[in-house]
């Protein structure tokens, strides 16, 4: 098996089985994304714990198997992180997306999920720039939702 195709196959499992989906009872803040070029939709619920980690994330929405495995594994990723681990996974997944620059600064090639995880699999987008707002849209309402607690 490839690694194009472990990737695609770890995509296509976060898009049917998606994680943290259920919505949560008691958010302390929540943040709706929207791309109206395609029509992904995606809700961010968050508790967080008095140091503003993770506790828990609800990720729920529609859209293309970009956009709904992003938040999957999103949610997976970031859950019991604190605020300042949580900024340095977003930063180092929007240098991985950014078409401008080496993403091999972020992800290792020779570790393939070392650095990431699962989240590794969407690299592969940036061959097809259009789907980058896709895979984007759920990291940006996550920014959001943690911008309402300041």
């Amino acid at each position: 098996m490839s690694l194009e195709d472990l990737y695609r196959e770890v995509i296509i499992d976060h898009y049917r089985s998606p994680r943290n989906r259920e919505p949560l009872k008691h958010a302390d803040t929540r943040a709706e994304g929207v791309n109206p070029l395609c029509g992904d939709e995606v809700t961010v619920e968050l508790e967080l714990s008095e140091d503003g980690s993770i506790d828990a994330i609800s990720v729920r929405g529609q859209g293309c198997s970009i956009s709904q495995s992003s938040a999957s594994m999103m949610s997976e990723l970031v859950k019991g992180k604190s605020r300042d681990e949580i900024e340095e996974v977003v930063e180092k997944f929007r240098a991985m997306m950014d078409l401008d620059g080496d993403a091999t600064d972020v992800i290792d090639p020779e570790k393939p999920g070392s650095v990431l995880g699962d989240i590794e699999a969407l690299y592969g987008v940036r061959k097809f720039p259009v789907r980058i707002k896709c895979a984007n849209l759920p990291w940006t309402t996550l920014a959001e939702a943690l911008e309402r607690t300041n």
